[in-house]
């Protein structure tokens, strides 16, 4: 910043006229504060890139939102509205969906690893193949959520909903080769 500070005043001093330099010295230093400015803004990773960065969408509105297939690891949807969104094939490992709501939110594929979905309404949502193995979900509300081929290994649940969760349970997951009902430890 010095040497091209030195630069611009070695520029504004070759010009012998004092108008000259007093009209383009205030110039100079606009040009180049922009310049800096737009510089650092084009290296800040962009809101589309969430693939990069842990991001906090808590409390947002990303109904009917498609994320499907990105790396969301580690980002904070705590609160957020998720209602009908695509997140089918996405890697939401050690995510954070604290009172999320995912209702009818499609979930197909997904590797949950490690997430935290406590409180979370996940009713009519679309967990087919999903993998939630070592995820917390104590008080989660899966009414009527698909979960054939869904790994729920080392999962801690609500013995209600593990128990209604085995009404339905079927399939093998095709990612780690295990039973749905196995996994929830289904009678």
């Amino acid at each position: 910043m010095a040497n091209v500070w030195q630069m611009v005043k070695g520029l504004v001093n070759g010009l012998h006229s004092r108008r000259w330099q007093s009209l383009l010295t205030p110039a100079l230093g606009l040009l180049l504060t922009v310049g800096l400015a737009v510089s650092f803004t084009l290296a800040m990773p962009s809101i589309g890139d969430r693939t990069a960065y842990a991001t906090n969408f808590d409390r947002k509105n990303l109904r009917q939102q498609s994320f499907a297939g990105e790396d969301l690891t580690d980002n904070d949807y705590t609160r957020a509205d998720l209602t009908e969104a695509d997140l089918s094939h996405t890697n939401l490992t050690g995510v954070r969906l604290f009172t999320t709501h995912l209702d009818r939110a499609n979930l197909e594929g997904a590797n949950l690893t490690g997430a935290t979905l406590d409180g979370a309404t996940l009713v009519k949502a679309n967990l087919k193949d999903a993998v939630l193995e070592g995820a917390y979900v104590i008080s989660a509300d899966f009414r009527g959520a698909n979960i054939e081929g869904a790994d729920f290994t080392d999962v801690l649940f609500d013995p209600r909903v593990n128990f209604m969760l085995c009404e339905t349970a079927a399939g093998t997951n095709p990612v780690t080769g295990r039973d749905t009902r196995e996994t929830l430890y289904c009678e």
